[in-house]
């Protein structure tokens, strides 16, 4: 199998990339959508980028239209949204696939890796509620889960899409893998 840091990507200005290429920093990766309940995740997320990327933190975002059709937009329309909306500065890639059999290879390595995430149950229940399918155990829930991978290239955890970037289950575990300051 392919080491994770190994997989080929595409940056969202087409450009390829890999996981290699931010080696030895602390990566979290996000699934994320420009039409989402959740979409405002951004804001946290990019004042998470810069209170940390100088401690060795990157945030990396790929767009996804896996979930009820809220990332319907091009890969630019994408990036002009981001920049334009939110200020977001930390990578983006180019839209990729995150759940069933068409799932980008990098998200099959991490959900392997990391099956369960922290915060699972009431998100997927509110979902449920509203008859939304949640998938198989194990699959992406939804917009904006995040998979946490240290600066040795190993995925050390998973959050449930509604474990914001100032949640303190995320924030600490990101500052045990930063170098303390």
């Amino acid at each position: 199998m392919t080491q994770i840091t190994d997989i080929a990507l595409q940056r969202i200005d087409g450009s390829p990339a890999t996981l290699g290429d931010y080696s030895g920093k602390v990566l979290l990766i996000v699934n994320v959508a420009s039409k989402c309940g959740l979409t405002a995740q951004y804001t946290g997320l990019e004042a998470l980028y810069r209170s940390q990327k100088d401690k060795g933190l990157e945030v990396l975002a790929f767009p996804a239209n896996d979930f009820k059709g809220q990332e319907p937009g091009t890969n630019d329309e994408i990036a002009s949204f981001c920049a334009t909306t939110y200020d977001v500065t930390f990578p983006l890639f180019a839209k990729i696939t995150v759940t069933g059999d068409e799932r980008h290879p990098l998200y099959d390595q991490l959900t392997a890796a990391q099956p369960e995430a922290t915060g699972e149950g009431p998100m997927r229940e509110r979902l449920q509620g509203y008859g939304i399918p949640t998938g198989a155990p194990g699959e992406v829930l939804w917009n904006f889960e995040k998979f946490l991978i240290d600066a040795d290239g190993k995925v050390v955890g998973r959050f449930a899409p509604d474990v914001t970037a100032e949640d303190p289950r995320l924030t600490a575990a990101i500052a045990d893998l930063l170098p303390a300051s």
